[in-house]
């Protein structure tokens, strides 16, 4: 029998492997995880079984899973999109159980010897079938920034049910597990249970948890900090678990009660690696599940139901988003986002798998169909255009109608600044324009801010900009400069494509969050790349000199000089624990300090021997003996000398190994 330490082990080495891989096929790392669990597990090369420490993963997993679900959870937002939520995501989710329940039922009846299934099980099945992965289609929304349009509102409308329809399904489904005699009085008796624990949770919560965080936040002490957050998540879920309900609802309402208070965000940066760790160590106890061989052996079955609920669930979707008022394409790009399996509904599943509501093989063939449903969906979504105006003649003609809108306004421009993305940079760049009677054209995805900037004079078109076709209708090629005012990179990489194809000599101004992506962006044709980051901490050195006396003059030439050097001189910082660490932090420049001491392999050397260049390293300045040392090439180090090092952190790792050896 394994260890924890043992299990632990294994499952973060090869969690570890398996997410690189799919990153580098720029998969979703949660199909990484599945996949490892799939290896590893019992079915696969038998590493690990399914034990109580893996099945404590398993629950960690989900209980910070939901607790985020909590954080999320704001009642403004709901009745800003009660439509959509309320109406189209319970229309959604509620005719899927009642359609999967209805063919479980027929099923039962054509073939009743070889498949069974009772209404309980078939009503959690259709829980499960009635989730769509978050993760995946908010990541690809975000990339393709989409998150605005029409369809986009509508897809993330009915996510947002989803999350919600998780909290009852996962009270009701224990329930279901009761004898038929006793199942309505199980269900009342759950469901009473449920609204007592939750009153009290909320009532008494919501009295005490913005004092007692304000408490806790007084003493300024990080480990403490967390420490409160880990006790009332995993308190929240004890309480709920001793109540006979389960873990995920107390996580559920804690993440609730701290949405409330001002402590949200701060939460949620702290929360997040143990969320998302934890989370995919779930997924893995998910993919041990999963019988490989009689996957194969019944290959036809999970054809059938990975086909048939991804197309019947997709048509419904369509059909639902028509009913409600959508356009064709707009319904066919909702269906196609929505249409496979989610993280959600492997929750649902390892419960009817503990509580035995459905036959083994049966369940090892819905998973198995989910988890190939998820692998399809990042190619669905990123051919939904196309394959929404093939199938759409009213959204292609609606295209069009745009194209020729956007055409008319810019039909007349010339020398005009193009815009794209009309956010609060966009607009104040708009506003600078209007006053030096400089004329341009905007193009923004989101159609409610088109309409009330139309409304209010300003010449804005909707229209993606990372689109070919938008930028010849905007009047791409008599622009006199192209500027991209969102921080999305990929989008801008797109847009300087499509500028590089159509007029290459058009200069294009491209703003990023940080330094980052600044080399990529150039090479990619950014005539300037312009940094928020450095940009807001060049302002405030700006207006601290000149409150300090230095002369507004000198001022001015200084900042001016930093953006001509191209913020050569303020590339790179020293990273500290604060700094967030994103996903490309090793690409990242930073600055880093690095002492020579006795023994020293570089003391003796001269600066030029060291052949920092070809390593992409920069000494920026050197210190000797404890003041500022002007260096050359021809410079020999001594001990004690400090030189501040410019690079990626993988470089700077490289070059403080050659210089101390």
């Amino acid at each position: 029998m394994q260890s924890a330490l043992e299990i632990t082990l294994l499952f973060l080495g090869a969690s570890v492997f398996g997410v690189v891989i799919f990153r580098k096929l720029r998969l979703p790392p949660m199909l990484g995880y599945l996949m490892v669990g799939v290896v590893i597990g019992p079915y696969g090369f038998a590493w690990a079984e399914n034990s109580v420490a893996t099945q404590g993963f398993a629950s960690f997993g989900v209980v910070f899973l939901m607790f985020s679900i909590g954080l999320e959870f704001s009642l403004p937002k709901l009745k800003s999109m009660r439509r959509t939520v309320f109406g189209l995501g319970l229309a959604q989710v509620l005719v899927t159980i009642i359609s999967t329940m209805l063919a479980a039922w027929l099923s039962s009846l054509i073939l009743p010897t070889i498949w069974h299934i009772s209404w309980q099980a078939a009503f959690a099945l259709g829980g499960a079938f009635s989730m769509s992965s978050t993760a995946i289609v908010s990541k690809i929304l975000v990339e393709r920034l989409e998150i605005e349009t029409i369809h986009g509102r509508q897809i993330f409308g009915i996510l947002l049910f989803q999350d919600l329809a998780l909290v009852p399904l996962l009270i009701i489904a224990p329930a279901l597990a009761a004898q038929d005699e006793h199942l309505l009085q199980t269900l009342i008796y759950a469901i009473a249970k449920a609204t007592l624990v939750l009153v009290l949770l909320l009532f008494f919560g919501k009295k005490i948890m913005r004092g007692w965080f304000k408490l806790v936040v007084l003493l300024r002490s990080q480990e403490l900090f967390m420490l409160n957050l880990l006790l009332i998540t995993l308190g929240a879920a004890w309480i709920t678990e001793r109540a006979g309900l389960s873990l995920a609802l107390g996580a559920f309402v804690a993440g609730m009660l701290i949405s409330e208070t001002e402590y949200k965000h701060q939460v949620e940066e702290d929360i997040k690696s143990f969320r998302d760790v934890l989370l995919g160590l779930f997924f893995v106890t998910i993919g041990m599940l999963l019988n490989v061989g009689l996957v194969v052996e019944h290959w036809w079955l999970v054809l059938l139901l990975l086909v048939i609920p991804v197309a019947f669930k997709c048509g419904l979707v369509v059909l639902l988003a028509k009913l409600f008022g959508g356009s064709t394409g707009v319904a066919l790009r909702t269906g196609l986002a929505l249409a496979q399996a989610g993280e959600f509904g492997f929750v649902l599943l390892s419960q009817m798998s503990h509580l035995n509501l459905m036959n083994p093989l049966f369940t090892q063939l819905v998973l198995a169909s989910m988890v190939l449903s998820m692998l399809v969906a990042p190619f669905l979504l990123l051919h939904s255009d196309a394959i929404a105006m093939k199938f759409s003649h009213s959204d292609w003609m609606q295209q069009s109608l745009a194209l020729t809108k956007i055409a008319s306004r810019a039909m007349g421009q010339d020398k005009h600044v193009l815009i794209a993305g009309f956010g609060r940079t966009g607009q104040s760049l708009a506003i600078l324009l209007n006053e030096e009677k400089i004329p341009y054209h905007a193009l923004d995805l989101d159609p409610d801010r088109v309409q009330a900037a139309q409304a209010a004079g300003s010449i804005v078109s909707y229209g993606d900009a990372a689109r070919r076709e938008s930028l010849i209708a905007a009047g791409i090629m008599r622009a006199s400069v192209l500027v991209v005012t969102h921080t999305g990179t990929a989008s801008a990489l797109k847009v300087l494509h499509y500028v590089k194809e159509l007029n290459p000599a058009l200069p294009v101004i491209v703003r990023s969050y940080d330094d980052s992506d600044l080399e990529k962006l150039r090479e990619a044709g950014a005539t300037e790349v312009v940094p928020d980051v450095i940009e807001g901490s060049l302002m405030l050195a700006s207006h601290a000199l000149v409150l300090l006396g230095v002369p507004v003059r000198r001022v001015v030439h200084r900042v001016q000089r930093a953006r001509d050097d191209r913020y050569e001189s303020l590339r790179g910082y020293f990273h500290g624990a604060s700094d967030a660490v994103d996903d490309a932090d090793n690409l990242q420049v930073r600055l880093q300090p690095i002492q020579l001491s006795e023994g020293a392999a570089a003391i003796g050397k001269l600066i030029a021997e060291l052949c920092l260049a070809e390593l992409e390293v920069e000494i920026i300045s050197m210190r000797r003996a404890m003041q500022r040392f002007e260096f050359t090439p021809e410079t020999r180090l001594a001990s004690g000398d400090v030189l501040v090092l410019r690079g990626t952190t993988e470089v700077l790792a490289l070059t403080e190994e050659r210089l101390l050896g």
